[in-house]
């Protein structure tokens, strides 16, 4: 079974273009949604499709909402009320499709059949942590490239801290301790000793005032000090590595950033509209991207695709306001990311007038900008 002819699906073909959309119609939450960009909630062979489930007003988009997944070799959705996760922590094996993510101040990893046991993985130490509420354990949770560790970026008290926890239950390893927000924190694909992380806007917890960003994009070594990407401070947004850990990727305006981390060189890719969210085919020939026009919560945006190889561009969808609560408060940006081994593209629409999971061939897109 595959999406096409799943039954959990139904197509929508988009004005104007004709592209087809399948969203994920059978519903067992009011809101479902696809992954935060940076992680794929499909396994490479595409069996196993992981999406987030809101229950409004319950829960919020920081904190709050659950976990279900896609079974298309048993063509069902399963929905755990146990997977309640922070941010966007959740991270999907690619081979397995079992699930990890962040609550309080612990890991804890369950698999996509219904019999399959929920256990803790790990925990920071209470003597790092001691009395105070951990309010982010992982912004989005990625694994160091040996599998032996997952990247953290917890948020406690009056401090940021980034290092790595164990997969096998040993002892935290603190790499740095920051007294602003820092987050976006993500392990290096290819070597288990880098990460790649963000200035974020910081809200001092004391008094509220409000610092902006001035230098976005840092790199840290394990054992080493927290270095910027560029010689000077920078503004970007929306950072991830490419796979083969030689380049990272931002986006600004209405360009994608692809930058060079031995020569700092930044190749610059131009869209013909505001570039917010974005991702990259491993050979960099395609990309696809969401836009709005003016950013709020909930605010009106669409998807885009560019093929690099004729030059093409094409909007694949207009996702509709979505007002209210449901816009406001559970990050429902489209979030566009290729995934199953690049045969889709998974995003968030509100075609519908609801939020929904939309998948999109791949192959349909290029198709269509040959």
């Amino acid at each position: 079974m595959n999406i096409i002819d799943s039954d959990l699906f139904s197509r929508y073909d988009v004005p104007d273009t004709g592209v087809p959309i399948y969203i994920l119609t059978h519903k067992v939450a009011p809101l479902q949604e696809a992954f935060y960009f940076v992680n794929s909630g499909m396994t490479e062979d595409a069996r196993y499709l992981w999406f987030y489930c809101g229950f409004p007003p319950s829960g919020l988009g920081s904190y709050g909402r659950t976990l279900g997944v896609v079974d298309f070799q048993q063509d069902e959705v399963r929905h755990f009320p146990d997977t309640q996760f922070q941010s966007a922590s959740p991270f999907v094996d690619p081979e397995t499709g079992d699930v990890t993510w962040a609550s309080g101040a612990s890991l804890w990893t369950r698999g996509p059949d219904p019999d399959d046991e929920t256990r803790r993985i790990n925990s920071l130490p209470d003597a790092l942590v001691g009395n105070r509420r951990v309010t982010r354990m992982a912004t989005h949770l990625t694994r160091s490239a040996d599998g032996k560790a997952f990247f953290i970026d917890a948020a406690f008290g009056l401090q940021w801290v980034m290092g790595a926890l164990p997969v096998d239950g040993g002892d935290f390893e603190l790499w740095h301790r920051f007294d602003r927000n820092y987050n976006h924190a993500q392990f290096s694909p290819t070597d288990p000793d880098v990460a790649l992380f963000a200035q974020e806007n910081h809200s001092d917890p004391i008094t509220g005032l409000r610092f902006g960003i001035e230098d976005r994009m840092w790199l840290i070594e394990r054992g080493g000090d927290p270095a910027p990407v560029f010689d000077s401070p920078t503004r970007v947004t929306h950072e991830w590595w490419d796979p083969n850990g030689k380049y990272v990727w931002c986006v600004w305006g209405n360009e994608t950033w692809r930058t060079d981390l031995a020569t700092r060189t930044v190749e610059t890719i131009e869209w013909p509209v505001h570039c917010w969210h974005a991702h990259s085919t491993r050979d960099a020939d395609y990309l696809i991207c969401d836009s709005n026009e003016r950013f709020y919560r909930g605010c009106p945006s669409s998807v885009h695709f560019l093929n690099r190889r004729t030059g093409k561009f094409l909007k694949v969808v207009d996702n509709p306001e979505m007002e209210g609560y449901v816009g406001a408060n559970y990050h429902i940006d489209p979030h566009p990311r290729f995934c199953g081994a690049e045969q889709y593209v998974v995003f968030t629409t509100t075609v519908r007038g609801q939020v929904d999971l939309a998948v999109v061939k791949t192959d349909d897109l290029i198709d269509r900008t040959s």
